[in-house]
């Protein structure tokens, strides 16, 4: 499959696994899942081309149950699922990519969810610019997550190591670039 192709059925799994699986016919289970064979059915593809858009997904957004049978995101979902991550002791520094039209908000306000339900943060300041390039020139925050585990915020990490919190208070926050 050429990488248009994977990048065609990665956005439309994303769709339908965050965001809106009854546009698919889909259902997940409060956990996220969703049966295999229906994803295959919805989406009309192969279950070829789903191994490697999951295999081949520098993201790593989507992960496969212990059995094969079911598939989820790894994070990300508008739509309401417990992922069933536990807490965990975060980097000292985590960073956050945003674009500079964001960035008077975000200091003021901190960083909040918007329609997802939780805020994402990076362990580098790599994967943090590629966040943020997605819209426009990124501009990119320092996150003092010891500062804020210790003052009681709670992180998560999913599968993908994307790390999760609630929100991030502007305090916490510092722009580097």
């Amino acid at each position: 499959m050429n990488e248009k192709e994977l990048i065609r059925i990665s956005k439309r799994m994303s769709l339908h696994l965050r965001h809106n699986p009854a546009a698919a016919g889909l259902t997940l289970s409060p956990d996220g899942w969703v049966d295999v064979d229906a994803l295959l059915r919805a989406l009309k593809i192969t279950r070829e081309q789903l191994d490697e858009v999951v295999e081949t997904n520098n993201k790593r957004r989507f992960a496969f149950d212990e059995t094969g049978a079911r598939i989820r995101a790894s994070q990300g979902h508008s739509v309401t699922v417990d992922l069933g991550l536990a807490d965990a002791q975060p980097p000292d520094v985590l960073y956050h990519g945003t674009v500079a039209k964001f960035l008077d908000a975000i200091l003021r306000e901190g960083l909040h969810p918007m329609n997802r339900h939780a805020v994402h943060l990076s362990e580098t300041v790599d994967t943090a610019r590629t966040v943020g390039a997605r819209r426009g020139k990124p501009v990119i925050l320092r996150v003092d997550a010891a500062a804020m585990s210790e003052t009681g915020h709670a992180f998560q990490v999913s599968a993908n190591g994307v790390w999760l919190t609630a929100s991030v208070p502007p305090k916490y926050l510092y722009r580097i670039g």
